[in-house]
């Protein structure tokens, strides 16, 4: 590198370009605006010619947080987005057909400083004084029964249902507010510095060409920055998560809004059920290898509720990572830096997670330190999200299609298997710094797929069997109370954020 003033790479950063709109390149343009906006120019480059995947409609708590940094008003945005709430997932037909548990986002009961609340109720399971895990955590009890409320003191944890091209319109309207520039046009030529590699600029079909410092990869699938210009490679995870293709819909509602999402397993995949406001978001996701595109479309109609009302648009994917999320003056976001699948919801919150590791090391001048700890960060919590997806594929009694006898013969990661044998045997967890999932996620999926722990710490032990009753029933007749006075799940919504009238 030369000290040259006019070398690229010592450029202070005053121009930031976001290649592609939808969920991810307008969640950047909201948040880069409202933190920065004031020092940055900030220019957004989407065409309407390309469509997006659109199916990013069921989100986790992190986007309640990102919106109360965003300053948003979440009666406003629930109402533009048709929005209902999302206290967990149902997963059915996963550990054996026929078989239900639901992952909240709550947490159970109360821990010990030395021992998680699962110890203590499993000693009280082995005593017979302990009823089911789920009736220890607001959260889950509230999701069976249909039923949401504010709490005071965040005393409920939740998250979105939305309509995803609603959504980017909400806040293409909010970045607009603080200063984005949006740019009609199809990107047709991204320029490139002959001695140093950086981009500088985005060549329109128009013959327009847009310059930039920083350019914010948000071209979903293709990858056209960080893959196609700068040929930074794909790891491949398709060996551990055999889901490559998707359908998606949209139905009318036949009844009230449930506020979890539904994940039903079927022969070769799974298929969502994401109720809004004024509709239901559906698709399926399967493998390739083990149904053929006819045969998925026709289980996915055929289970379907409501009348269609779009149809099914194909979607293909590779599940896996880019090698580097940022390279020279290249971030890619979104699709086109990792896709793991949509099980657990964690698109959206990987968009969020890259926009926030960058404003937190937002560069005056780019400097390799701090590309290099942004991708060991994101590396990390992308591996952690892997892993929590594929323990639902690895722990299942299903062996019925050759799809399931598959995932049952296949390796695992060594960092998944040690959490699992960990709880096994111990019943203990943990859980990694910045790691998405907390620990009562995995001991819910973990128990809802099957495992038991053999033993428990001896903390537990501590209480007599009288005081170990007392404590579990006070938690569970809080959580009874606590559930009961909560109204039902839509006739609170219609009256907090009623969407706009069809």
């Amino acid at each position: 590198m030369t000290n040259d003033a006019s070398d690229i790479r010592q450029k202070p950063i005053k121009r930031v370009v976001i290649a592609g709109g939808g969920t991810a390149g307008w969640m950047a343009a909201a948040a880069l605006s409202r933190i920065l906006g004031k020092v940055l120019d900030i220019t957004l480059v989407e065409s309407e010619e390309i469509g997006t995947v659109g199916v990013g409609e069921a989100t986790i708590p992190t986007l309640v947080t990102f919106h109360r940094l965003l300053e948003i008003k979440e009666q406003e945005f629930m109402a533009a987005v048709q929005g209902t709430i999302k206290l967990g997932i149902s997963f059915e037909n996963w550990l054996d057909v026929g078989h239900r548990y639901i992952h909240s986002f709550g947490t159970s009961g109360k821990d010990h400083w030395s021992a998680g609340f699962q110890h203590f109720w499993l000693r009280g399971r082995e005593l017979g004084i302990a009823s089911g895990y789920e009736d220890y955590c607001v959260e889950l009890k509230a999701s069976l029964q249909d039923r949401f409320a504010h709490l005071p003191r965040g005393g409920i944890n939740y998250a979105y249902h939305m309509d995803a091209s609603l959504y980017a319109r909400f806040l293409r309207t909010l970045s607009a507010g603080h200063g984005v520039r949006r740019v009609e046009g199809k990107i047709v030529e991204v320029a490139t510095d002959l001695e140093s590699g950086y981009i500088t600029a985005l060549k329109l079909a128009d013959g327009s060409t847009i310059e930039g410092d920083l350019f914010i990869d948000c071209t979903g699938f293709r990858a056209l920055l960080i893959g196609k210009t700068l040929n930074i490679g794909f790891e491949d995870w398709s060996h551990w998560l055999f889901n490559d293709s998707a359908l998606a819909t949209q139905t009318t509602a036949v009844r009230d809004a449930v506020p979890y999402t539904r994940a039903i397993a079927g022969t070769a995949g799974w298929q969502w059920r994401i109720p809004l406001q004024h509709r239901v978001g559906n698709g399926i996701v399967y493998s390739s290898r083990y149904i053929g595109d006819d045969e998925a479309k026709q289980e996915f109609l055929s289970s379907l509720e409501g009348e269609v009302i779009k149809d099914p648009w194909p979607i293909r994917f590779r599940p896996g990572q880019r090698l580097k999320c940022w390279h020279k003056n290249c971030v890619a976001l979104g699709l086109a830096g990792s896709f793991i699948e949509p099980l657990e919801s964690t698109t959206i919150h990987l968009i969020q997670r890259g926009i926030v590791h960058l404003l937190r090391m937002f560069p005056q001048v780019i400097a390799q330190p701090d590309i290099d700890q942004y991708n060991a960060q994101l590396d990390s919590e992308l591996q952690h999200v892997r892993d929590f997806v594929v323990l639902h594929y690895h722990l299942t009694n299903r062996r019925d299609t050759p799809y399931w006898r598959a995932i049952a013969n296949m390796d695992i990661p060594p960092t998944l298997k040690h959490r699992i044998e960990l709880f096994r045997e111990t019943g203990h967890v943990f859980r990694v710094p910045d790691e998405l999932f907390a620990e009562n996620s995995w001991i819910q999926v973990m128990m809802g797929q099957g495992v038991v722990p053999k033993q428990y710490h001896p903390t537990a032990d501590v209480m007599s069997e009288p005081d170990l009753a007392r404590f579990l029933d006070d938690i569970r007749a809080n959580v009874d109370n606590t559930v009961r006075q909560l109204p039902a799940h839509m006739d609170y919504l219609r009256g907090y954020c009623p969407g706009p009238k069809p």
